[in-house]
């Protein structure tokens, strides 16, 4: 199954995150099959960035997003 996802990023206590298309088996911070945005919550303001075509291409096509990416897209305008 493949899911939409977090790939922490950073320094330790500075997390920076990509948003990820991955297979469910794969690692947290493993391959992962395209990188569809970035999320920086320490950033004043958050910076949220998505690829919109991208996203809504692969939830047609059987992604599933994790609660966290749920949120942050619904956020971004992206679903």
């Amino acid at each position: 199954m493949v899911k939409i996802r977090l790939r922490r990023m950073g320094a330790k206590k500075n997390p920076y995150y990509r948003i990820v298309v991955a297979d469910s088996l794969s690692p947290r911070d493993g391959r992962c099959i395209e990188e569809i945005g970035a999320y920086d919550p320490l950033a004043e303001p958050v910076v949220l960035k998505v690829n919109a075509e991208r996203a809504q291409y692969w939830i047609k096509n059987g992604a599933q997003p994790t609660d966290t990416v749920k949120a942050l897209l619904k956020k971004a305008g992206a679903v």
